[in-house]
């Protein structure tokens, strides 16, 4: 089977960057973005390069902090990182950020929305209801019967698989929408799609090698990607090419109707016809040493410092393109190319 690479490995930087790297803040994903930053920091210090880390919980972001930055880097994850407050905030300070810009992040940090552009641009995704938490529980049973048992209880804006559960009759329903509910006031009934879990990591368009992940568990929950060493990713698949390539170009469809930029990981689902499904849209993934990108990256022999090399200069190269004003507090001025000499 042929293998997929994103890109051949061996990208070096040719300067050596000032970079801050946003990572902590308020959300329930705190102490994974806090390991995000740290593992980003660390690889991109290895690779020469100057780093300060900025928690926003702690310090809140000004123009002043970043007076003296080329970029900033994104590890922040849930909210007012994910749903595109700190990119509209950057964006008022002129200061170059990696990742997605703020539609996208909006867009793909609510599930419902998300689903909803997907169903637009034809990219398959399970049917879902939406449920708040005002709902009586007569209300929420009569939701869940138009889509079925079994089904995915989960909020509409939470990550790292928080608040999921997977009911399988009504008597369980009221419990998970309690757990549901401690996330967010919005949960989504979502059809339960049988089948296997795949992960499709992007830099842009380019797809990282295909992931599927087995865990003993119910589904690839919090404990199962950030605690369970059982859990295992799998590279190698007994499938047809034909399969894996629909995998891919599903998950790529999506980032492309979300319309993500740099980093942005697709978690689908394979039913027992090879269908995939798409699940959700991650415009900030995760990149501690239990997440999926940099082991997709290392499969293709990328270290994390190349891959967040990688990361900033799309960020770069998006930014020269667009001919955006490049003023404010970055030194934006050292990423424009120098002259030719004669």
């Amino acid at each position: 089977m042929r293998a997929v690479h994103f890109a051949q490995p061996g990208f070096v930087h040719p300067r050596r960057l000032r970079v801050a790297v946003l990572c902590g803040g308020e959300s329930h994903e705190r102490e994974i973005s806090l390991q995000s930053g740290s593992a980003v920091a660390s690889a991109l210090r290895a690779r020469g390069h100057e780093v300060v880390c900025l928690d926003p919980a702690l310090t809140p972001p000004e123009a002043a902090h970043f007076r003296d930055v080329d970029v900033a880097f994104l590890a922040l994850h849930g909210r007012k990182g994910e749903d595109g407050e700190i990119q509209s905030l950057l964006d008022r300070m002129n200061v170059l950020y990696t990742g997605s810009g703020v539609e996208a992040s909006r867009l793909a940090f609510s599930k419902s929305a998300s689903k909803e552009r997907l169903f637009q641009r034809g990219v398959p995704t399970p049917p879902y209801v939406l449920v708040h938490e005002s709902d009586d529980p007569t209300r929420a049973i009569e939701l869940a019967l138009r889509i079925g048992f079994p089904l995915v209880v989960k909020p509409d804006a939470q990550g790292s698989s928080l608040g999921i559960s997977i009911v399988h009759s009504a008597n369980a329903l009221p419990e998970a929408l309690r757990k549901c509910f401690r996330y967010d006031t919005f949960g989504l009934l979502e059809q339960a799609i049988p089948g296997t879990e795949w992960t499709v990591g992007l830099l842009d368009d380019e797809p990282f090698p295909l992931i599927q992940i087995e865990t003993q568990r119910e589904f690839f929950d919090f404990t199962a990607k950030y605690e369970d060493d059982s859990t295992v990713y799998r590279f190698d698949f007994a499938m047809s090419e034909h399969v894996v390539s629909s995998i891919i170009e599903t998950g790529q469809s999506a980032a492309r109707a979300i319309d993500t930029k740099g980093l942005a990981r697709v978690d689908l689902r394979l039913d027992g016809r090879g269908r995939p499904w798409v699940l959700e849209v991650n415009t900030i993934p995760g990149l501690t040493e239990h997440s999926l990108i940099p082991k997709a990256a290392a499969h293709s022999g990328v270290s994390l410092g190349e891959l967040c090399e990688r990361s900033i200069e799309r960020c770069l190269t998006a930014a020269t393109a667009r001919r955006a004003p490049l003023r404010g507090p970055h030194r934006a001025k050292a990423w424009r190319p120098e002259p030719k000499r004669a």
